[in-house]
This record gives structure tokens, sequence and C-alpha cells, in this order.
């Protein structure tokens, strides 16, 4: 056995770090937050440049003041929001606003002020058909605003003198700004030439193309918390089963990541938990009350005598809640937590809302989900039943491994690894993504 010189052990740390950071951020400049980064960036362009298309299909670009990772995304419904300064998402109008800034911006001057921008912005709106305006003219400067932060974050605007938030002010405040054409036009990573409407580009951008289901299981497992095998086609889950040692040990030396599998899936888990925009547990009310909910829900449909999800040999991904038990947990949640400690008001006084933020953060965490087909909202079961491979080797039957409820929501397996309690009972199959034999919630599952 040969073991590795020290300039390769380094080599290797050196490209994996260049690796991660692209991973989390997709956008690095040379003069930002992660400028020490970048050099290694630009040291090992060559290497990364291949790699990544090779291994998920993303395009690098490497300038001198900037690189940029261009992922593909995962189809409709399956993206990473874009979010305001005050956590409140991306609205559609928010998002228009900034496609419309961006196409003013990679043919501007240089320089321009915001009420100029604000104008081109207006044309663009016209000239597509748009109308930008929505409930009122503060609400309309409020989401330009949003956009217009986000293009500031991106590098895109550089506020040479005053703000951009400026442009929500009653008598709109002006500022000047430098324009960075370069990055503007690097931003969108979907082929918008050969796109109809915003639906076609989202469809393009996911096409793995020759890597077939190589690349899209590849994407799914680095983009996503968790990948369940009921999630993915027949010919995806025969390649995923005989090549997921080979693609754990892949991952672990392209980006350090601990691969978890288990009958139901896959996570990739990183022990360093920097490579995620999401983190779970977490802090605020809603991560607070999403914690609490999982394990009362888990102990609710696991209850002791129920056996091991899997027993009797039948895949179970997900299980039913039944209608209203959300609620009423949540009611008492909020009896005994939120009346008494620091949870936001609004959401002690709006049961509804923290629902729908609650429900909306365990499914972005794939703990749980709402019930449905699995392509048209990234839930549910693929239309492909096969459970013998062309060659003859065997795959997961998993049909209806999510009990299929006729509407509501779905209790999936990995929230079982945040149970509180544990009952370890020989299985008739192998483990679940079950509790760990600990009686704390575990760390966040996803990359």
């Amino acid at each position: 056995m040969v073991l590795p010189s020290t300039h390769d052990v380094e080599l290797a740390a050196e490209r994996r770090a260049a690796a991660r950071l692209l991973l989390a951020h997709p956008l690095v400049h040379a003069d930002g937050p992660h400028g020490e980064a970048f050099l290694l960036i630009r040291r090992h362009a060559d290497w990364l440049g291949p790699r990544f298309q090779q291994v998920l299909g993303y395009r690098l670009l490497v300038e001198a003041r900037f690189a940029r990772l261009f992922k593909a995304g995962l189809g409709p419904g399956a993206g990473h929001r874009l979010v305001r300064s005050t956590g409140t998402p991306f609205t559609p109008r928010t998002y228009a606003c900034l496609a419309l800034a961006l196409s003013a911006l990679v043919t501007a001057p240089e320089q321009v002020l915001l009420s100029q921008l604000v104008a081109d912005v207006r044309a663009a709106a016209v000239d597509a058909g748009l109308e930008l305006a929505d409930t009122g003219r503060q609400a309309e400067k409020r989401t330009l605003a949003a956009a217009f932060r986000q293009l500031v974050g991106w590098g895109v605007l550089t506020e040479v003198e005053g703000s951009v938030g400026s442009v929500t002010e009653e008598s709109e405040g002006e500022a000047l700004l430098t324009v960075d054409r370069e990055i503007a036009r690097s931003i969108v990573a979907g082929p918008l030439a050969r796109s109809r409407d915003g639906a076609d580009l989202i469809g393009r951008a996911a096409d793995p193309g020759f890597g077939g289901a190589r690349t899209y299981v590849r994407r799914r497992l680095v983009e996503t918390p968790v990948v369940y095998l009921d999630e993915l086609t027949a010919g995806e889950r025969e390649w995923l089963r005989t090549r997921q040692r080979r693609e754990a040990q892949a991952f672990a030396e392209l980006l350090g990541l601990e691969a978890e599998i288990r009958a139901e899936g896959i996570v990739l888990v990183d022990p360093d938990e920097e490579l995620t925009d999401l983190h779970f547990p977490g802090t605020g009310t809603v991560a607070q009350a999403a914690l609490l909910l999982v394990e009362r829900l888990v102990r609710h449909l696991r209850p002791d005598g129920a056996g091991h999800p899997a027993a009797g040999g039948r895949l179970v991904i997900g299980v039913p809640i039944p209608p209203g038990l959300v609620d009423e947990i949540l009611h008492d949640l909020v009896e005994e937590y939120g009346r008494r400690g620091n949870w936001q008001r609004g959401y002690v006084e709006d049961p509804a809302a923290l629902r729908a933020d609650v429900l909306d953060l365990l499914a972005r965490m794939r703990l749980a989900a709402p019930a449905g087909p699995l392509r048209a909202e990234g839930f549910g079961v693929p239309d492909e039943y096969e459970t013998e491979a062309p060659a003859g080797r065997q795959v997961t039957d998993v049909r209806e491994a999510r009990g299929y409820p006729g509407g509501g929501w779905v209790l999936l397996a990995a929230a079982a690894r945040y149970a509180t309690t544990v009952t370890v009972r020989k299985a008739a199959r192998p483990s679940a993504f079950g509790p760990q034999p600990d009686t704390t919630p575990q760390g966040e599952p996803t990359p």
C-alpha cells in the first residue's frame, strides 16, 4: 500500500476547499468576504472546471475578479429561494423585478443613477407586457428595493453615493451606482436564448443532458437534504443502487461529505455544517416550533407496539399525518411554550401563519411533504413502477411507500432522527432513517 505524500494530501485539501466554497457560494468575488479562498479557485480552476462538469454537469467560469459556478437546478418546485433582509421569501413579482433589472443592466453604462435604473426597469416591464405596480405605489417601491439590494449583494451594483433603499422614500431618493455588466451577464444560469418562457427555462436548465440518471441523481444528492427512493424513476434507482458506495466515496473526496445510506434513500451530511442555506434545528419561532412538532409527530405516528416502520418487508418512506393533528399539536405548543416564551407575537396570535411557515420549513428539509405527484410538485411517487431492472437485478419496490393519503401531509422517514425517545427492535429489513440511539434531536441532515 502506497500512502499519499504530504503534497498530495495538501493538494486534495485545497481542491476540496475550493469546491466546497463554490457549491455553497456559486458567485465568489476576488475582493469579497471569500477573497483568500478565491485564490484557491483560480489556482485549481483547470481541475475544478472539468470535475464539476463531469460529476454534476455544472459549468465553471473563473475570471480575474470573480468565479461563477452555473448550477442547473432540479426542475419546478425545487429551487433555493431568495429572501429579503427580513427573511421574507421573494415573491414572483420580486423575481420579475430582478429579471427586468438584469435585462436593463447588461447594456447599462458603467455608472447610472437610481432614478434612471427605475425608469429603465419600468420601460422593460412595458416591453415585456408586465404590469409592474401591484397593490400600491409604496408596495412597488419596496419590491424594487428588494431586487436592487440583491443585485448589490451579488456585486452587480455598487453604491457609490446614496443607497438603493432610498427608492422607497416618498420623494424617491437618489443614488449613484456603478454597474458591473460582466457579472450581470453571468447571473442567469439557464439557456435564455432557447427558452420560450420561465417554465421552459427551468425545465431546460435542469435537463441533465448526456449525463442522464447519473447527473440528475448526483445533483439531487448534493442539492437537497434527503433523497428518497420513491422520488426517483426505476432507472435512477437502479443506477444509485449499483453505485451508491462508490458515489459516497467520491463525494467524501471531492466535498468532504459523509453519506448515510438507508433503506429509504440517502443523506449526504456535512460534518462542518457549512454547505447548506437551511439549518435545522435552528433558531427563531418557526424553527423551534417545527422541531417540537416533528418530535411529537414521530412519537404519535410510531407508537410503542407498532414495530419497525419497515416490518414485514414493506418499505415505508412516509406515514400519512391524520387530519387535524398538526393543528392540535401546534395549539398545545403555543400554550406550552409560545405564550410564556419569546415566540413572535404574530405567530402566537395567528395559528394559520405559524402552521404554514412550520410546514414549509419541514417540507424544505424533506422531513414532511404534501401528498401529491413527484414530478409536478417535488413529492410523491414517480410514474415508473418496474421492480426488475433490464439486467434482471432487483430494484426496491416503492409503490405506496408513503401511504397515499387523499390529500394532507406525510411525515417522511428522515423525521425519525429527531425523536426524543428510542425503542430499538429487530427489523425485518435494513434500518430506516430511524431514530439514532440517543435521547436528543440529531443534527441537520443536509449538505
